[in-house]
């Protein structure tokens, strides 16, 4: 059997997918990136290769660590992929995207795939059915929202996410719970009319971990993977083997 570790560092978790003979078998959230969090699932796994995903100023010395155990690859601008990227500043990509698309292209090809990833930002992906990421959208997530009601003003409270919350709300919680995901699901579906009304053979997908909190709020059902991002770095980690 060969293993792979897909490390996803994003702004509010750091997490690690383990992949055995191609096939997703589990997840695990990090409390940390020093090297010896590393090395426990190098030592219980002795995975084959890995791929790190980072949007943050994460340790150095893992990358030092797991290309001293694995095949390891760091995934950014410079990475050999199965889609092209823009040409205007592809530097400034950031890893998850790429990593989204990915997955989106290998898994419904021939498709004009809209991936939005439901975060600490909701970003639009859209790659067209050539393996062409042209681009897309970035806009605050839920989190983000709720922690901005409550800075920039006197009285709003700081709001947890919930399930349970009406159309209108009766106090200033449900309210602001109600403002934010409704608003946010008006966004997405919106947002989703406009790419529609342009390309034909379109397709959407939903990922994050916030992406249950919507899906039920949308006008229409789409494909909700919370694993997708790490389903792109296992093929871009497989093409960047050959």
């Amino acid at each position: 059997m060969s293993t792979t570790l897909c490390f996803d560092f994003g702004n509010t978790r750091m997490k690690c997918a383990v992949f055995t003979d191609g096939e997703f078998v589990r997840e695990h959230v990090l409390d940390n990136d020093q090297a010896s969090t590393i090395q426990s699932l190098i030592d219980a796994y002795h995975p084959a290769r890995s791929i790190l995903s980072s949007v943050v100023e994460h340790n150095p010395e893992i990358e030092h660590l797991l290309a001293a155990n694995t095949r390891f690859h760091k995934l950014g601008h410079l990475s050999r992929l199965p889609v092209t990227t823009p040409v205007g500043k592809p530097e400034t990509i950031g890893a998850d995207r790429l990593a989204l698309v990915v997955a989106a292209s290998h898994l419904f090809p021939g498709k004009n795939n809209l991936v939005i990833g439901l975060g600490s930002a909701i970003t639009y992906n859209f790659v067209n059915k050539y393996k062409e990421f042209i681009g897309g959208g970035i806009s605050p997530g839920m989190e983000m929202r709720f922690k901005s009601l409550h800075a920039f003003t006197a009285k709003l409270p700081l709001v947890k996410a919930d399930w349970n919350f009406p159309l209108a709300g009766y106090d200033t919680r449900t309210n602001i719970l109600s403002g934010v995901i409704l608003g946010m699901a008006g966004e997405i579906d919106g947002i989703v009319e406009a790419y529609e009304k342009k390309y034909a053979n379109f397709n959407v997908l939903l990922s994050g971990g916030d992406a249950a909190y919507f899906t039920r709020h949308l006008k229409k059902q789409y494909f909700t993977d919370p694993y997708l991002i790490y389903k792109g770095l296992y093929v871009i980690s497989e093409y960047n083997d050959q």
